[in-house]
């Protein structure tokens, strides 16, 4: 006897493929940005959460979380949650991997250390951040922001490669 999935269970397989707009080899739920998915009266609603509040992004992933359900049978509502606030820490080690292996350093602490690191931080000290393409540690930050906002541009002082820091929040 087979038992069919449910509402949710089938929302999450269709939405569990679909990529961030802006750095397509992650999902939205390996970074985070899916929160929920939730059935009320047989209707679906699903729960996004910015990377930042004023991502331009977030249309688009609206856009695609219809579009997948849409072909898939399904229809949701699509509502963005601003809090609690998007963290770092919501990242699959999965999706850190991928950036890595893409080319972008990951955040390398959570946001709750990177609190307590920054509040200790002195003028002029930099965060470490790994090189995704030698692993070197002597790299500079370059520019507070990157390809997006949620990134820091930096640059390997070995490799001599520019590369995006996902900025731990």
């Amino acid at each position: 006897m087979v038992i069919a999935a449910s509402l949710t269970q089938r929302a999450w397989e269709v939405l569990e493929a679909i990529p961030d707009p802006e750095i397509p080899v992650v999902s939205i739920r390996e970074l985070g940005i899916l929160r929920e998915v939730n059935e009320h009266d047989g209707e679906l609603e699903v729960v996004i959460t910015p990377t930042y509040s004023g991502c331009p992004a977030m249309s688009q992933i609206e856009d695609d979380v219809r579009a997948a359900l849409a072909g898939n049978g399904l229809a949701a509502r699509v509502v963005t949650r601003l809090a609690p606030a998007w963290t770092t820490d919501w990242m699959t080690a999965e999706a850190k991997e991928k950036l890595r292996a893409f080319g972008i350093a990951p955040p390398h602490t959570t946001a709750a250390d990177n609190i307590v690191r920054l509040s200790r931080r002195k003028p002029g000290d930099a965060a470490s951040v790994a090189c995704p393409h030698c692993g070197s540690m002597n790299t500079t930050e370059t520019s507070h922001f990157g390809s997006t906002a949620c990134k820091a541009l930096y640059k390997c002082l070995d490799c001599m490669e520019p590369f995006d820091h996902f900025k731990p929040y």
